[in-house]
């Protein structure tokens, strides 16, 4: 089978691309550069070159060809812009979610010919064909599962994918790479936002919304508890960056028009948990469940909440078992039944 692989330097891609090669696919790897790694590179240390080198260390010792494609434009238009503008509006991004939709599995989709039959990436996650369609699972490695951000894909985008690793643990994966002796076998894993790379996002916000001073309130008892740059550097639930003493304080809630960040002492968090929220722009994998009995995500993680999902004419109302803090507009609710991804919603309040 002809395969396109993803591959961006790191362990998990690596991988990926070493157990299509056993399986003796015609395989071609595609390095993916990105508008922010040249446009911002004056932010920080310019991550790609290293990335770079390290895939063509792996392409080298495999003797896979290795391509490097430029989706900068597209990055910016269907990701980048995103993300800004949800962060004017207040709201909480999650570009992770439409870089895969859009970009790894939409914009490459259309950058290469139809020859090649699958496109690999080194996700954790798993695919079940059942009559005619793909289901979306869970990663074995409950930890590292990745469905999260691969909730808003098409059904047609998964019938082209390929997620070699997913069936293993993390531990697995570093000990294939360590007895394969890959050049980046020791490489951290990323935890960045994925157009950021090693560019800080305080300073990525700052490059384009600027900054403006504000008030940070506690919540409840209105005293100014000091100041900040812009209510578009905080996100409901955020902890670090606050600067305040006395913590550890969270942020609650936004007021836009006066720029004041509003804040709850840790003490007094479980206080503002909620277990009912409204989402919209539902996007199912296959179809909408037929039962309301529901898993959901309200963030990538472990945690998993038991809920009543019911669908409404614009989207659906959430009612989880426990009560949650720092569910934020914006957010991405992503719906299970058992090990199987749905799809996911944005939540609006």
């Amino acid at each position: 089978m002809k395969i396109a692989v993803l591959l961006s330097g790191g362990v998990d891609s690596s991988v990926a691309l070493s157990l299509l090669k056993e399986e003796g696919h015609d395989l071609t790897a595609f390095y993916l550069k990105v508008w922010l790694e040249d446009e911002l590179a004056y932010l920080g240390e310019c991550p790609w070159e290293e990335d770079l080198e390290l895939a063509r260390a792996v392409c080298d010792r495999f003797d896979v060809a290795l391509q490097v494609r430029s989706l900068q434009k597209e990055y910016w238009d269907r990701v980048v812009q995103y993300t800004i503008d949800e962060l004017r509006a207040g709201r909480t991004p999650s570009p992770d979610i439409f870089c895969n939709q859009r970009i790894k599995f939409g914009a490459f989709y259309d950058e290469i010919d139809t020859s090649f039959e699958r496109v690999a990436t080194g996700h954790y996650a798993r695919l079940e064909p059942v009559n005619g369609l793909v289901l979306l699972k869970k990663g074995v490695d409950q930890v590292k599962d990745q469905t999260y951000f691969l909730s808003h894909m098409y059904q047609e985008q998964l019938q082209r994918a390929s997620f070699p690793i997913g069936a293993l643990q993390k531990s697995e994966v570093r000990q294939r790479a360590a007895a394969l002796d890959l050049p980046n076998q020791a490489r951290k894993d990323s935890q960045g936002i994925c157009f950021l790379g090693k560019i800080k996002y305080s300073a990525f916000v700052r490059h384009h919304l600027g900054e403006r001073e504000g008030d940070v309130v506690e919540l409840g008892t209105g005293k100014v508890l000091g100041a900040h740059r812009g209510y578009w550097f905080h996100t409901i639930g955020q902890r670090q960056g606050l600067g305040l003493s006395h913590g550890p304080w969270f942020v609650q809630n936004k007021d836009l028009a006066r720029n004041i960040v509003y804040v709850t002492h840790a003490d007094r968090l479980e206080q503002s948990a909620k277990d009912r929220y409204c989402v919209e722009k539902l996007h199912w994998i296959v179809g909408p469940p037929s039962a309301r009995e529901l898993q959901v995500r309200i963030r990538h993680g472990r945690a998993l909440f038991d809920a009543d999902v019911e669908l409404t004419d614009d989207g659906a109302r959430v009612h989880l078992d426990r009560g949650e803090t720092g569910i934020a507009p914006g957010q991405f609710t992503v719906f299970y039944d058992g090990d199987v991804c749905l799809g996911g919603a944005r939540i609006v309040g």
